[in-house]
């Protein structure tokens, strides 16, 4: 959770430093060493997590109604993407990226691993959706019983798949165009991105908007997990929503400094071996590890009699109108699923 806090973080100052204009006139490895000078700065990167732990609390303490329901419906609307990858097709030599992208290569897939690749693309999958911890169970909480749950969720994996294959429009044709490695992992997004914003007529307000939506983005997840804490303090503890918001805000804030601190004080601390962070480790930690196996708690108590229950199950899901999950898939769900997240669990942990 901590390293959300921190991503966002950084989608906050490139907003800041986008609307200040600091990325105008920058080349390529100028724009590059920006991402790094920020990471160096223990105080910029502190300052801005804190914002997104306070903004987070602050919006969690108004309630579901008034705070998380109202924020995540307004935050999500934004064609800008769009945008920005017709844009980045559209730039002199980015066919190279855009064939890289799209056109399958085999060949690599078998030198990779054909399991690792299946593997990671399911892990993938578990990340983006943030299976396991709470996130979907927040958002779940706001369907109304007219819509059976199966139907969204198909919903929410296209909306999902789509916006992640126009990230990567957007991403490996600006690559190509500007002689940008692509595997340097979630930092591209900081390198790459301002160069596209550069090349445009108006690239500085439409950068800031990006950066800003971005932000916004990372905020519905967040404010999700922060969600889940609050009533857990409030449910165990006894707490009013104002006073656990409170207690936990410091706390999260605290236990955010870890990774802050990865990047420079503390880099010489390496925990996954040589070149990784503190962030790589809680990264790891949560990818490999608690989304797995919160999936896996939430799967079998679902199916299980000694949970919730399959008849008390698949009553709740397909209650209302839309895609209704099929007595037949009883036999997937109960046996074939939980047997494909534990191998990807065990996937994730030996490959360390």
């Amino acid at each position: 959770m901590m390293f959300y806090t921190v991503v966002a973080g950084w989608m906050l100052n490139y907003f800041y430093l986008m609307l200040k204009g600091d990325f105008t006139g920058k080349t390529t490895e100028e724009v590059s060493a920006v991402f790094g000078n920020m990471l160096s700065q223990p105080g910029v990167m502190a300052f801005w997590m804190i914002v997104v732990v306070i903004i987070g609390f602050f919006v969690c303490s108004a309630g579901l109604e008034n705070g998380v329901e109202r924020v995540t419906k307004v935050i999500m609307i934004s064609l800008i993407m769009l945008v920005l990858a017709v844009h980045s097709i559209l730039i002199p030599g980015s066919s190279e990226g855009l064939k890289f992208y799209l056109l399958p290569d085999f060949n690599r897939m078998k030198e990779v691993g054909i399991k690792d690749t299946i593997v990671a693309a399911m892990n993938q999958a578990f990340f983006t959706l943030s299976l396991g911890i709470g996130a979907m169970a927040i958002f779940g909480s706001y369907i109304g019983k007219d819509h059976a749950l199966l139907g969204e969720s198909i919903r929410i994996g296209i909306l999902d798949t789509f916006v992640a294959i126009v990230a990567g429009l957007i991403i490996f044709p600006a690559c190509s165009a500007y002689g940008i490695s692509p595997d340097q992992g979630p930092s591209l997004i900081f390198i790459t991105l301002p160069n596209v914003f550069n090349s445009m007529a108006g690239g500085r307000i439409w950068g800031a908007l990006f950066f800003l939506f971005m932000a916004f983005a990372a905020f519905s997840t967040v404010i999700a997990v922060f969600e889940n804490i609050i009533s857990f303090g409030m449910d165990i503890f006894g707490w009013s929503r104002k006073k656990t918001a409170y207690i936990n805000m410091v706390l999260m804030i605290l236990l955010s400094l870890p990774c802050v601190f990865g990047y420079n004080i503390w880099s010489a601390i390496q925990p996954l071996g040589e070149g990784s962070t503190i962030l790589d480790l809680e990264d790891f930690l949560v990818s490999n590890i608690l989304l797995p196996v919160g999936s896996l708690i939430y799967l079998i108590f679902c199916v299980s009699k000694r949970g919730w229950g399959w008849n008390n199950y698949i009553k709740e899901v397909n209650t209302g109108s839309g895609t209704k999950i099929p007595q037949w898939a009883r036999p997937y769900l109960t046996y074939i699923l939980p047997i494909l997240i534990i191998i990807i669990f065990l996937q994730g942990i030996f490959k360390f």
